[in-house]
């Protein structure tokens, strides 16, 4: 495909990116991520919650579809989190050019805080007193993988969050080493206690 094509094709993903932005405001940032230009990969960004700017490099995952024309067209609804904190729930999709090579991804952001907050709400509003025993839904399991993360972290005098890049694919290993990844929702707990995307946490623990 050529350049004049990729920016045909980079227009009309904006727009498509507009219109999203435009029908889920105010909860959902669309981003528009040009993958020729890695450095500088931001084109677009609609509805801005992440306070990222144009002109920004590539994430993770647009690092991880210009070295690999393999990683998944379409990876949605995994967990993520602005930098100020605030849950996110995202997904993206890679778009190839003719080659069969990734040229392009959009990215939707959806920032679940006031969600989250209504979903209190009404469970608040419909829970009824019971005699039953309440069952605890984390399991000694998942508490597990957070406790092998924190003591990880405190032999590196960190806490989990702080951990490098390097840190954080040695500590995912380790832990698909014990077993403990094949846990029910584990690379979700992995991901929310490290303070990385999910796609993140699958990309390290594929790595040998």
């Amino acid at each position: 495909m050529s350049q004049i094509d990729d920016k045909h094709l980079l227009m009309q993903l904006d727009t498509i990116a507009k219109g999203l932005s435009e029908t889920f405001s105010p909860f959902c940032e669309v981003v528009v991520h040009d993958l020729n230009n890695p450095e500088h990969a931001i084109l677009a960004i609609h509805n801005n919650l992440s306070g990222r700017k144009i002109g920004d490099p590539a994430t993770e995952l647009g690092i991880a579809r210009i070295l690999s024309s393999e990683f998944p067209n379409i990876i949605a609804n995994y967990a993520n989190q602005f930098t100020d904190g605030r849950p996110v729930k995202s997904t993206s999709i890679g778009i190839k050019g003719n080659d069969g090579n990734y040229i392009a991804a959009l990215c939707i952001n959806i920032d679940l805080t006031l969600f989250q907050g209504l979903q209190n709400m009404i469970n608040n509003f419909t829970r009824v007193n019971q005699n039953s025993i309440i069952e605890n839904l984390n399991s000694n399991g998942q508490d597990n993988i957070k406790h092998y993360i924190d003591h990880y972290a405190s032999e590196h005098a960190k806490t989990p969050r702080l951990l490098k890049a390097n840190e954080r694919k040695e500590v995912i290993m380790q832990l698909k080493q014990k077993g403990l990844l094949d846990i029910k929702k584990s690379m979700e707990i992995v991901a929310q206690y490290l303070g990385i995307s999910r796609a993140s946490a699958y990309l390290y623990a594929k790595e040998e």
